[in-house]
Protein backbone atom coordinates (compact mmCIF):
# COMPACT_ATOMS: atom_id res chain seq x y z
CA UNK A 1 0.00 0.00 0.00
CA UNK A 2 1.31 3.45 -0.91
CA UNK A 3 2.15 5.95 1.84
CA UNK A 4 0.07 9.12 1.53
CA UNK A 5 1.86 12.32 2.54
CA UNK A 6 1.14 16.03 2.64
CA UNK A 7 3.40 17.97 0.29
CA UNK A 8 1.93 21.42 0.90
CA UNK A 9 -1.11 23.15 2.38
CA UNK A 10 -2.42 26.71 2.14
CA UNK A 11 -5.48 28.74 2.95
CA UNK A 12 -6.74 32.14 2.01
CA UNK A 13 -6.95 34.86 4.58
CA UNK A 14 -10.47 34.63 6.01
CA UNK A 15 -12.81 37.53 5.38
CA UNK A 16 -15.63 38.65 7.64
CA UNK A 17 -19.17 38.31 6.39
CA UNK A 18 -19.69 41.11 3.85
CA UNK A 19 -16.06 42.04 4.32
CA UNK A 20 -13.01 42.07 2.08
CA UNK A 21 -13.87 38.89 0.14
CA UNK A 22 -17.50 39.78 -0.48
CA UNK A 23 -16.97 40.40 -4.20
CA UNK A 24 -15.02 37.21 -4.99
CA UNK A 25 -17.13 34.32 -6.24
CA UNK A 26 -16.55 31.10 -4.30
CA UNK A 27 -15.46 29.14 -7.37
CA UNK A 28 -12.84 31.82 -8.06
CA UNK A 29 -11.79 31.82 -4.39
CA UNK A 30 -11.22 28.06 -4.45
CA UNK A 31 -9.41 28.33 -7.79
CA UNK A 32 -7.08 30.91 -6.24
CA UNK A 33 -6.19 28.56 -3.36
CA UNK A 34 -5.73 25.62 -5.74
CA UNK A 35 -3.49 27.52 -8.13
CA UNK A 36 -1.47 28.89 -5.20
CA UNK A 37 -0.73 25.47 -3.67
CA UNK A 38 0.30 24.12 -7.06
CA UNK A 39 2.73 26.99 -7.61
CA UNK A 40 4.01 26.92 -4.03
CA UNK A 41 4.64 23.17 -4.02
CA UNK A 42 6.38 23.11 -7.39
CA UNK A 43 4.35 20.17 -8.68
CA UNK A 44 3.88 19.83 -12.43
CA UNK A 45 0.17 20.59 -12.97
CA UNK A 46 -0.20 17.70 -15.41
CA UNK A 47 0.78 15.26 -12.64
CA UNK A 48 -2.36 15.99 -10.61
CA UNK A 49 -5.10 13.37 -10.86
CA UNK A 50 -8.08 14.87 -9.05
CA UNK A 51 -9.43 17.69 -6.88
CA UNK A 52 -11.74 16.85 -3.99
CA UNK A 53 -13.49 19.94 -2.62
CA UNK A 54 -15.57 20.38 0.50
CA UNK A 55 -18.49 22.79 0.31
CA UNK A 56 -21.56 22.85 2.55
CA UNK A 57 -24.09 25.13 0.85
CA UNK A 58 -23.91 23.68 -2.64
CA UNK A 59 -26.33 26.04 -4.32
CA UNK A 60 -26.13 29.16 -6.46
CA UNK A 61 -22.52 30.17 -7.00
CA UNK A 62 -21.41 27.14 -4.98
CA UNK A 63 -23.49 24.73 -7.03
CA UNK A 64 -22.76 22.90 -10.29
CA UNK A 65 -19.80 21.03 -8.71
CA UNK A 66 -17.66 23.88 -7.43
CA UNK A 67 -14.66 21.53 -7.31
CA UNK A 68 -14.66 20.93 -11.06
CA UNK A 69 -15.35 24.60 -11.78
CA UNK A 70 -12.34 25.55 -9.66
CA UNK A 71 -10.15 23.23 -11.75
CA UNK A 72 -11.31 24.94 -14.94
CA UNK A 73 -10.83 28.42 -13.46
CA UNK A 74 -7.39 27.64 -12.04
CA UNK A 75 -5.77 26.87 -15.37
CA UNK A 76 -5.05 23.26 -14.47
CA UNK A 77 -5.13 20.81 -17.39
CA UNK A 78 -8.68 19.81 -18.27
CA UNK A 79 -7.79 16.17 -17.63
CA UNK A 80 -7.68 16.98 -13.89
CA UNK A 81 -11.05 15.89 -12.52
CA UNK A 82 -12.97 17.59 -9.73
CA UNK A 83 -15.69 16.61 -7.28
CA UNK A 84 -17.51 18.32 -4.42
CA UNK A 85 -18.66 16.81 -1.13
CA UNK A 86 -20.66 17.89 1.88
CA UNK A 87 -19.87 16.50 5.31
CA UNK A 88 -20.99 19.80 6.76
CA UNK A 89 -18.34 21.48 8.95
CA UNK A 90 -15.92 18.59 8.40
CA UNK A 91 -16.18 18.76 4.62
CA UNK A 92 -12.64 19.71 3.66
CA UNK A 93 -11.14 17.57 6.41
CA UNK A 94 -13.07 14.71 4.83
CA UNK A 95 -11.73 15.80 1.44
CA UNK A 96 -8.21 15.40 2.83
CA UNK A 97 -9.15 11.92 4.08
CA UNK A 98 -10.59 10.87 0.72
CA UNK A 99 -7.53 12.20 -1.10
CA UNK A 100 -5.17 10.29 1.19
CA UNK A 101 -7.27 7.14 0.80
CA UNK A 102 -7.17 7.40 -3.00
CA UNK A 103 -3.39 7.72 -2.90
CA UNK A 104 -2.97 4.89 -0.38
CA UNK A 105 -5.18 2.63 -2.53
CA UNK A 106 -3.01 3.30 -5.57
CA UNK A 107 -5.83 4.99 -7.50
CA UNK A 108 -3.92 8.28 -7.76
CA UNK A 109 -0.43 9.67 -7.22
CA UNK A 110 -1.34 13.31 -6.57
CA UNK A 111 -4.68 14.62 -5.33
CA UNK A 112 -5.66 18.13 -4.33
CA UNK A 113 -8.02 18.39 -1.37
CA UNK A 114 -9.59 21.49 0.09
CA UNK A 115 -12.77 23.46 0.26
CA UNK A 116 -14.54 26.75 0.02
CA UNK A 117 -17.39 28.74 1.49
CA UNK A 118 -18.18 32.34 0.68
CA UNK A 119 -20.91 32.87 3.22
CA UNK A 120 -21.35 36.49 2.18
CA UNK A 121 -22.45 35.43 -1.30
CA UNK A 122 -24.06 32.06 -0.53
CA UNK A 123 -25.60 32.25 2.95
CA UNK A 124 -25.70 29.19 5.17
CA UNK A 125 -28.76 26.99 4.50
CA UNK A 126 -29.14 28.24 0.92
CA UNK A 127 -29.09 24.60 -0.17
CA UNK A 128 -31.94 23.88 2.26
CA UNK A 129 -34.14 26.87 1.51
CA UNK A 130 -33.46 26.59 -2.24
CA UNK A 131 -33.20 30.34 -2.41
CA UNK A 132 -36.70 30.91 -1.04
CA UNK A 133 -35.63 33.14 1.82
CA UNK A 134 -34.16 32.96 5.28
CA UNK A 135 -33.86 29.61 7.04
CA UNK A 136 -36.48 29.56 9.80
CA UNK A 137 -36.30 26.06 11.22
CA UNK A 138 -36.28 22.38 10.42
CA UNK A 139 -39.65 22.26 8.67
CA UNK A 140 -37.92 21.32 5.42
CA UNK A 141 -36.61 18.06 6.91
CA UNK A 142 -38.46 14.77 6.65
CA UNK A 143 -41.03 14.71 9.50
CA UNK A 144 -40.22 11.03 10.07
CA UNK A 145 -36.78 12.06 11.36
CA UNK A 146 -38.41 13.60 14.41
CA UNK A 147 -40.04 10.27 15.26
CA UNK A 148 -36.54 8.87 15.79
CA UNK A 149 -34.46 11.79 17.05
CA UNK A 150 -34.79 15.15 18.74
CA UNK A 151 -33.21 17.38 16.11
CA UNK A 152 -32.37 20.85 17.43
CA UNK A 153 -30.32 23.87 16.43
CA UNK A 154 -26.56 23.59 17.01
CA UNK A 155 -26.66 26.52 19.42
CA UNK A 156 -29.02 24.56 21.66
CA UNK A 157 -26.73 21.54 21.38
CA UNK A 158 -23.82 23.72 22.47
CA UNK A 159 -25.89 24.86 25.46
CA UNK A 160 -26.67 21.29 26.45
CA UNK A 161 -22.99 20.40 26.17
CA UNK A 162 -22.21 23.25 28.57
CA UNK A 163 -24.80 21.89 30.99
CA UNK A 164 -23.54 18.31 30.82
CA UNK A 165 -19.89 19.24 31.32
CA UNK A 166 -20.68 22.07 33.77
CA UNK A 167 -19.07 24.77 31.63
CA UNK A 168 -19.85 28.32 32.71
CA UNK A 169 -20.45 31.48 30.71
CA UNK A 170 -17.29 32.95 32.23
CA UNK A 171 -15.25 29.98 30.98
CA UNK A 172 -16.68 30.33 27.47
CA UNK A 173 -15.92 34.05 27.36
CA UNK A 174 -12.40 33.53 28.68
CA UNK A 175 -11.79 30.85 26.06
CA UNK A 176 -12.97 33.29 23.39
CA UNK A 177 -10.57 35.97 24.61
CA UNK A 178 -7.72 33.47 24.54
CA UNK A 179 -8.59 32.52 20.97
CA UNK A 180 -8.33 36.13 19.79
CA UNK A 181 -5.15 36.79 21.76
CA UNK A 182 -3.44 33.69 20.42
CA UNK A 183 -4.57 34.33 16.85
CA UNK A 184 -3.31 37.90 16.97
CA UNK A 185 0.00 36.85 18.53
CA UNK A 186 0.50 34.17 15.86
CA UNK A 187 -0.10 36.66 13.06
CA UNK A 188 2.43 39.01 14.61
CA UNK A 189 5.09 36.50 15.65
CA UNK A 190 4.93 33.74 13.04
CA UNK A 191 3.42 35.61 10.06
CA UNK A 192 1.56 32.32 9.41
CA UNK A 193 3.13 31.15 6.18
CA UNK A 194 0.09 29.05 5.30
CA UNK A 195 -2.04 32.19 4.78
CA UNK A 196 -2.24 33.51 1.24
CA UNK A 197 -2.46 37.24 0.60
CA UNK A 198 -5.88 37.13 -1.03
CA UNK A 199 -7.37 39.57 -3.56
CA UNK A 200 -10.23 41.51 -2.00
CA UNK A 201 -11.76 44.95 -1.64
CA UNK A 202 -11.87 47.49 1.16
CA UNK A 203 -15.00 49.14 2.55
CA UNK A 204 -15.08 51.52 -0.42
CA UNK A 205 -14.69 48.76 -2.99
CA UNK A 206 -11.04 49.51 -3.77
CA UNK A 207 -8.87 46.50 -4.65
CA UNK A 208 -6.61 45.28 -1.82
CA UNK A 209 -4.68 42.18 -0.80
CA UNK A 210 -6.06 40.70 2.41
CA UNK A 211 -3.00 39.30 4.16
CA UNK A 212 -4.53 38.39 7.53
CA UNK A 213 -7.86 37.23 8.91
CA UNK A 214 -10.37 40.04 9.29
CA UNK A 215 -12.09 38.54 12.31
CA UNK A 216 -9.09 38.52 14.64
CA UNK A 217 -9.32 41.30 17.20
CA UNK A 218 -6.12 42.90 18.45
CA UNK A 219 -8.10 44.71 21.16
CA UNK A 220 -11.03 43.07 22.93
CA UNK A 221 -14.02 44.94 24.30
CA UNK A 222 -14.40 42.77 27.37
CA UNK A 223 -17.24 44.82 28.85
CA UNK A 224 -19.28 44.45 25.68
CA UNK A 225 -18.57 40.72 25.59
CA UNK A 226 -19.74 40.30 29.18
CA UNK A 227 -22.94 42.26 28.46
CA UNK A 228 -24.01 40.13 25.50
CA UNK A 229 -27.17 38.08 25.90
CA UNK A 230 -27.20 34.37 25.04
CA UNK A 231 -28.21 33.62 21.45
CA UNK A 232 -31.18 31.37 22.25
CA UNK A 233 -31.73 31.38 26.00
CA UNK A 234 -32.79 34.03 28.46
CA UNK A 235 -30.14 36.27 30.06
CA UNK A 236 -28.45 34.41 32.87
CA UNK A 237 -29.72 31.06 31.63
CA UNK A 238 -27.34 30.28 28.79
CA UNK A 239 -23.67 30.49 27.86
CA UNK A 240 -23.55 30.75 24.05
CA UNK A 241 -23.21 34.27 22.66
CA UNK A 242 -22.03 35.66 19.35
CA UNK A 243 -18.70 36.41 21.04
CA UNK A 244 -17.89 32.84 22.08
CA UNK A 245 -19.03 31.08 18.91
CA UNK A 246 -17.35 30.81 15.51
CA UNK A 247 -17.61 33.71 13.09
CA UNK A 248 -19.44 33.52 9.76
CA UNK A 249 -16.66 33.96 7.22
CA UNK A 250 -15.45 33.66 3.63
CA UNK A 251 -12.43 31.58 2.64
CA UNK A 252 -10.85 28.64 0.84
CA UNK A 253 -8.16 26.05 1.48
CA UNK A 254 -6.07 23.62 -0.56
CA UNK A 255 -3.87 20.67 0.47
CA UNK A 256 -1.65 18.65 -1.90
CA UNK A 257 -1.63 14.93 -1.04
CA UNK A 258 0.90 12.65 -2.73
CA UNK A 259 2.26 9.15 -2.95
CA UNK A 260 5.48 9.47 -0.94
CA UNK A 261 7.59 7.52 -3.45
CA UNK A 262 6.22 9.52 -6.38
CA UNK A 263 6.86 12.80 -4.61
CA UNK A 264 10.44 11.80 -3.81
CA UNK A 265 11.05 10.73 -7.41
CA UNK A 266 9.66 14.04 -8.67
CA UNK A 267 11.86 16.06 -6.32
CA UNK A 268 9.03 17.20 -4.02
CA UNK A 269 9.46 17.35 -0.25
CA UNK A 270 6.91 15.54 1.88
CA UNK A 271 6.07 17.58 4.99
CA UNK A 272 3.87 15.14 6.94
CA UNK A 273 2.39 11.65 6.85
CA UNK A 274 -0.91 10.37 8.22
CA UNK A 275 -1.06 8.38 11.44
CA UNK A 276 -4.88 8.14 11.64
CA UNK A 277 -7.99 9.23 9.74
CA UNK A 278 -11.35 8.84 11.49
CA UNK A 279 -15.00 9.69 11.05
CA UNK A 280 -17.67 8.80 13.61
CA UNK A 281 -21.37 9.27 14.07
CA UNK A 282 -22.65 10.52 17.42
CA UNK A 283 -25.86 11.52 19.16
CA UNK A 284 -27.71 13.87 16.75
CA UNK A 285 -29.25 15.85 19.61
CA UNK A 286 -26.02 16.65 21.42
CA UNK A 287 -24.55 16.52 17.88
CA UNK A 288 -21.30 18.38 18.68
CA UNK A 289 -19.72 16.06 21.25
CA UNK A 290 -18.58 13.56 18.61
CA UNK A 291 -15.13 15.14 18.93
CA UNK A 292 -14.62 13.00 22.03
CA UNK A 293 -15.19 9.50 20.54
CA UNK A 294 -13.45 10.59 17.33
CA UNK A 295 -10.36 11.55 19.32
CA UNK A 296 -10.39 8.30 21.28
CA UNK A 297 -10.54 6.32 18.05
CA UNK A 298 -7.82 8.35 16.32
CA UNK A 299 -5.50 7.94 19.30
CA UNK A 300 -6.23 4.21 19.42
CA UNK A 301 -5.41 3.74 15.75
CA UNK A 302 -2.24 5.80 16.00
CA UNK A 303 -1.25 4.06 19.27
CA UNK A 304 -0.76 7.40 20.95
CA UNK A 305 -2.00 9.30 23.99
CA UNK A 306 -2.93 12.96 24.30
CA UNK A 307 0.38 13.52 26.09
CA UNK A 308 2.23 12.47 22.91
CA UNK A 309 0.68 15.29 20.88
CA UNK A 310 2.55 18.51 20.20
CA UNK A 311 -0.35 20.40 18.58
CA UNK A 312 -4.11 19.99 18.97
CA UNK A 313 -6.74 21.65 16.77
CA UNK A 314 -10.29 21.32 18.09
CA UNK A 315 -12.50 23.41 15.83
CA UNK A 316 -14.04 26.26 17.78
CA UNK A 317 -17.57 25.97 16.47
CA UNK A 318 -18.54 26.99 20.00
CA UNK A 319 -16.35 27.51 23.03
CA UNK A 320 -18.29 24.84 24.91
CA UNK A 321 -17.27 22.21 22.32
CA UNK A 322 -13.54 22.78 22.78
CA UNK A 323 -13.98 23.05 26.53
CA UNK A 324 -15.92 19.78 26.85
CA UNK A 325 -13.13 18.12 24.84
CA UNK A 326 -10.60 19.59 27.28
CA UNK A 327 -12.67 18.36 30.26
CA UNK A 328 -12.45 14.81 28.93
CA UNK A 329 -8.79 14.68 27.83
CA UNK A 330 -7.15 17.14 30.24
CA UNK A 331 -4.49 18.27 27.75
CA UNK A 332 -1.72 20.78 28.20
CA UNK A 333 -3.90 23.81 27.37
CA UNK A 334 -0.95 25.56 25.72
CA UNK A 335 -1.13 22.87 23.02
CA UNK A 336 -4.87 23.31 22.40
CA UNK A 337 -5.42 25.71 19.49
CA UNK A 338 -2.08 27.48 20.03
CA UNK A 339 -2.76 29.97 17.23
CA UNK A 340 -6.40 30.55 18.15
CA UNK A 341 -9.36 29.13 16.31
CA UNK A 342 -12.64 29.79 14.54
CA UNK A 343 -13.90 32.09 17.30
CA UNK A 344 -11.12 34.46 16.22
CA UNK A 345 -10.28 33.74 12.59
CA UNK A 346 -13.68 32.56 11.46
CA UNK A 347 -15.30 29.41 10.11
CA UNK A 348 -16.02 29.38 6.35
CA UNK A 349 -17.73 26.02 6.66
CA UNK A 350 -16.48 24.04 3.66
CA UNK A 351 -12.97 25.51 3.86
CA UNK A 352 -12.18 25.18 7.55
CA UNK A 353 -11.04 21.55 7.62
CA UNK A 354 -8.30 22.11 5.04
CA UNK A 355 -7.43 25.44 6.64
CA UNK A 356 -6.94 23.92 10.08
CA UNK A 357 -4.73 21.24 8.53
CA UNK A 358 -2.62 23.94 6.86
CA UNK A 359 -2.43 25.89 10.12
CA UNK A 360 -1.52 22.83 12.17
CA UNK A 361 1.25 21.81 9.76
CA UNK A 362 2.67 25.34 9.72
CA UNK A 363 2.45 25.47 13.51
CA UNK A 364 4.25 22.18 14.00
CA UNK A 365 7.05 23.36 11.74
CA UNK A 366 7.28 26.76 13.40
CA UNK A 367 7.51 25.30 16.90
CA UNK A 368 9.51 22.15 16.15
CA UNK A 369 6.63 19.80 16.98
CA UNK A 370 6.08 16.38 15.43
CA UNK A 371 2.57 15.05 16.13
CA UNK A 372 -0.68 16.93 15.57
CA UNK A 373 -4.36 16.11 16.06
CA UNK A 374 -7.20 17.87 14.24
CA UNK A 375 -10.79 17.14 15.25
CA UNK A 376 -14.04 18.80 14.17
CA UNK A 377 -17.65 18.55 15.32
CA UNK A 378 -20.27 18.15 12.59
CA UNK A 379 -24.01 18.79 12.40
CA UNK A 380 -26.55 15.98 12.87
CA UNK A 381 -24.02 14.23 15.13
CA UNK A 382 -20.69 13.38 13.48
CA UNK A 383 -17.00 14.20 13.86
CA UNK A 384 -13.80 13.87 11.85
CA UNK A 385 -10.33 13.41 13.33
CA UNK A 386 -6.87 13.28 11.78
CA UNK A 387 -3.45 12.67 13.31
CA UNK A 388 -0.41 13.67 11.29
CA UNK A 389 3.30 13.23 11.88
CA UNK A 390 5.64 15.91 10.61
CA UNK A 391 8.49 14.53 8.55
Amino acid sequence: MAQAVIVDAVRTAFGRRNGALREMRPDSLLAFAVKSVVVKSGIAPEAIDDLIAGCVSQAGEQGANVGRLAVLLSGLPVRVAGVSLNRMCGSSQQAVHFAAQAVAAGDARYVLAGGVENMSRVPMFTDVTLGQGEFRGFEILNPALFEHHELIHQVESAERIAERWKISRAECDEFSKTSHRRAHAALEQFKQREILATPGVDADGKAILLARDEGVRAVLDEARMAAMNPVFRQPGEGVVTAANASQISDGASAVLIADEDAARADGLRARARFKARVVVGSDPTMQLDGVIPATHEALRRARLSVKDLDWIEVNEAFASVALCWAREFKPDMDKLNPWGGAIAHGHPLGATGGALMAKMLAGLEATGGTLGLQVMCIGHGMATATIIERI
